[in-house]
């Protein structure tokens, strides 16, 4: 089978790589940072598709930094180097093959997409002191008994499909030990970007369930993913 990052199918379905969803994730990154005092000077990303929360991340921490995105998906690197300035660099390449090791390494919304991604993400545990994990929650009740959580399948290339509880588990079995997590709410959040009236009847129980417990929320309606950091 293709790669369908490397043969541009990826980039027929999503020309934008989703950049335009970077300026709120690398908020919640730097949410979680701030919230366990974590400051770090050499930060990586693997999997940084169009470049824009790596982007994001060195406008708010500093160029004082070094920071470095890697993909290997050449369409994803050349919209990247548009992002290209001193202390923030990208590289068509895959950052498991290099000795570099780093104060940070963030892996935003990439473990679903792997074939083997448990043997990738004790890969990824050697590389940096921390790690930021994103994980999309595909498996909710409302997912599981409209059948929709295979769309992620069709449209954006998930192979696996994660709850909270499975999430954690992938994070801790793989030779980490998390530090914190926390609900992102990507449903609600991201409205403005993707409307559509499927979403808008959606985000009602989602705002609602959500005011009170976001994990009931995730649990039930889903639109949320999990922010893992982990040593």
């Amino acid at each position: 089978m293709d790669n369908i990052y490397t043969n541009q199918e990826y980039l027929r379905k999503n020309p934008t790589w989703h950049d335009e969803d970077s300026p709120w994730k690398a908020s919640q990154i730097m949410e979680l940072l701030a919230r366990n005092k974590i400051d770090v000077q050499k930060v990586a990303e693997i999997g940084c598709g169009a470049g824009g929360v790596i982007k994001e991340l060195a406008d708010q921490m500093g160029f004082d930094r070094s920071f470095q995105g890697f993909d290997i998906s050449p369409e994803a690197i050349r919209l990247a180097e548009q992002h290209h300035r001193p202390g923030l660099d990208f590289s068509c390449e895959d950052l498991l093959l290099s000795p570099e090791h780093y104060d940070l390494l963030l892996v935003i919304d990439v473990i679903e997409h792997i074939p083997d991604y448990l043997g990738f993400t004790a890969k990824c545990q050697t590389k940096a002191r921390y790690k930021i994990y994103h994980i999309p929650l595909d498996i909710h009740v409302s997912s599981v008994m409209r059948a929709r959580f295979v769309v992620g399948r069709r449209t954006v290339g998930h192979l696996h499909y994660f709850s909270a509880e499975s999430a954690l588990d992938t994070v801790n079995d793989t030779g980490h030990k998390v530090i914190d997590y926390m609900y992102t709410d990507g449903g609600v959040a991201l409205a403005n970007l993707h409307p559509s009236f499927r979403r808008s009847l959606a985000n009602l129980p989602r705002k609602f369930v959500g005011f009170f417990s976001k994990k009931l929320s995730a649990r039930w309606f889903g639109g949320y993913s999990l922010l893992v950091l982990a040593e």
